[in-house]
C-alpha cells in the first residue's frame, strides 16, 4: 500500500485547505481511510476517519462541522476538506488506512504541512 499525501500550507485563520491522499497498491474496499495530524510537542491525534465506501465518516470533536472526509473512487484518493481553520489546527497531517478489521493503522503516508496563522 502507498499512500502519497498533498494539499498542505499556509493559510490565514478562518481560511480553507484541502488536502488529498492518492492510494495505490491494492484494492481498497475493505479498508478503512484515516487522517491524522501532529502539532510540535504533541502526540499525533486522530482527526477523522471514512470507510473506502464512503459510508460512517467519523470526526474528531475539535473539527466536527468545520472538516469533511470523503473519497473520490474514480481518483482513488480520500480529501480532507478543512474550513474555519484554527491557528490550533497547525499540525503535520498524515493520511493512514487499515483493514476494517484492523484495530490499528499500518500504512501510513508521509505527512503535509499545515500552518494557520493568527
Amino acid at each position: 500500500v502507498q499512500l502519497q499525501a498533498s494539499g498542505g500550507g499556509l493559510v490565514q485563520a478562518g481560511g480553507s485547505l484541502r488536502l488529498s491522499c492518492v492510494a495505490s497498491g491494492r484494492t481498497f474496499g475493505a479498508y478503512i481511510m484515516g487522517w491524522f495530524r501532529q502539532a510540535p510537542g504533541k502526540e499525533r491525534e486522530f482527526v477523522a476517519r471514512i470507510r473506502w465506501s464512503g459510508d460512517g465518516p467519523y470526526y474528531q470533536d475539535s473539527v466536527k462541522g468545520r472538516f469533511t472526509i470523503s473519497i473520490d473512487n474514480t481518483k482513488n484518493t480520500v480529501n480532507l476538506q478543512m474550513n474555519s481553520l484554527k491557528p490550533e489546527d497547525t499540525a503535520v497531517y498524515y493520511c493512514a488506512a487499515k483493514l476494517i478489521t484492523s484495530a490499528s493503522y499500518p500504512y501510513w503516508g508521509q505527512g503535509t504541512q499545515v500552518t494557520v496563522s493568527s
